[in-house]
C-alpha cells in the first residue's frame, strides 16, 4: 500500500510508516525501495517538529514550576512531563506519515 511518491524516481514507494521514520530533514533519510536514493520530509516537517519540541519544553517548565501550586498538579507532575516527553517524539512522526511531503535529502554525509 505504497501511496507516496519517491521525489527521485517519481515511483509510489513509501507507505505512511516508511515515511513517518524518513526523518525531517535534519537526519539521514531512508532509502527508496526502487532507486535506493535517500528521501526525508521537508521543512515544513522540520518546522513542525522544532516549534512543537519548544512548545512541549515550555509546558515540562510550566509544571515543574507551577507544580506545588495545587495538589493535583503536585501527584500527577510525573505521569505529566513523561506523557509530554513522550508525545514530543509520538506527534512529530504521525504528523510526519500524513501530512509533510518527501524530498531529496541534502545532507552531504549521507552519501559518503
Amino acid at each position: 500500500m505504497s501511496i507516496y511518491t519517491c521525489p527521485h524516481c517519481g515511483e509510489k514507494t513509501f507507505t505512511p510508516i516508511k515515511k513517518a521514520l524518513s526523518g525531517t530533514m535534519k537526519s539521514k533519510g531512508k532509502p527508496c525501495p526502487k532507486c535506493g536514493k535517500l528521501c526525508v520530509n521537508g521543512k515544513g516537517a522540520t518546522i513542525f517538529e522544532a516549534i512543537f519540541f519548544l512548545v512541549a519544553f515550555a509546558f515540562i517548565v510550566y509544571v515543574y514550576l507551577h507544580g506545588l501550586d495545587n495538589v493535583w498538579m503536585y501527584t500527577h507532575e510525573v505521569p505529566i512531563v513523561l506523557g509530554i516527553i513522550v508525545l514530543m517524539f509520538v506527534v512529530p512522526k504521525i504528523v510526519n506519515a500524513f501530512c509533510f511531503k518527501l524530498v531529496q535529502s541534502i545532507r552531504l554525509d549521507a552519501y559518503k
